[in-house]
């Protein structure tokens, strides 16, 4: 990595009106064999990020699946974490999320306070995250295992409220998802609506299936854009969908 960090480069590229792709990488689902096609296509295409993590990790993997990126690639690689115990400092930086979609006390602050110790020590890249889970047509590993409720789909204003508030409790970064494989990916209405009432870059995730839906996204205001489930069953759409992000510019701040 450069001395440039991950957050000072998405702000620039939020306020020069470009668009960031990231492809996110369970360790579980993806065996190392296999991920040679996706690496190779995600140099070529450019993508800007690997988002590392899953719902459980059950298979010690994390590690292995870090060490098989930064052997193939410079892409920066952000932990993407379920729980607690999904840390490694062989990642560059690490979203440190708080699910402020939900009323789960642990995912706002208590896992939060386990991991801190471990994270002051390690060279991670802290990126202080507000998590919301929308409802994307479909009970999610998310929502299972977070144990909270999503955010309707039709309800903009909690939405919009949602991510102001993380926005002025100081969270530097908003992480909209629908969650791993929704049938129904957030809206563009929604996206246009939180991007405008925040100043902070978005992600936005869950149910991206084509680059027509991820350019959508991008041009109504999302700044990162993340794809994982169509990419697991589809490695070479990686291509595809970082043409769609890269090109779906917006005017700059």
């Amino acid at each position: 990595m450069s001395q440039t960090t991950i957050y000072h480069a998405l702000t620039e590229a939020k306020a020069a009106g470009k668009k960031r792709f990231a492809v996110l990488i369970d360790p579980d689902k993806v065996r190392l064999g296999n991920m040679d096609g996706v690496l190779d296509n995600a140099v070529k295409a450019g993508v800007d990020y690997f988002f590392i993590g899953g719902s459980l990790i059950v298979n010690n993997m994390l590690d292995e699946c870090l060490l098989a990126i930064k052997e193939r690639c410079h892409i920066p690689m952000i932990l993407f974490p379920g729980n607690s115990l999904q840390l490694s400092w062989k990642a560059d930086a690490i979203l440190f999320l708080s699910l402020i979609s939900g009323r789960n006390a642990d995912l706002l602050i208590g896992n939060h306070v386990i991991a801190a110790p471990y994270l002051k020590l390690s060279p991670l890249e802290i990126l202080p995250t507000g998590y919301m889970l929308l409802d994307g047509g479909a009970s999610t590993a998310v929502q299972y295992m977070s144990n909270t409720r999503p955010i309707p789909a039709n309800k903009d204003d909690i939405a919009i409220c949602t991510a102001m508030a993380g926005e002025m409790l100081g969270l530097r970064l908003v992480f909209m998802d629908a969650g791993s494989g929704a049938p129904n990916p957030i809206s563009e209405d929604i996206i246009e609506s939180v991007s405008n009432a925040i100043s902070i870059p978005l992600i936005v995730g869950g149910g991206i299936r084509t680059p027509e839906k991820a350019s959508a996204n991008a041009k109504a205001g999302a700044d990162v854009i993340v794809v994982g489930n169509a990419i697991e069953k589809d490695p070479g759409l990686v291509l595809e969908l970082a043409a769609a992000v890269h090109s779906a510019e917006r005017e700059p701040e």
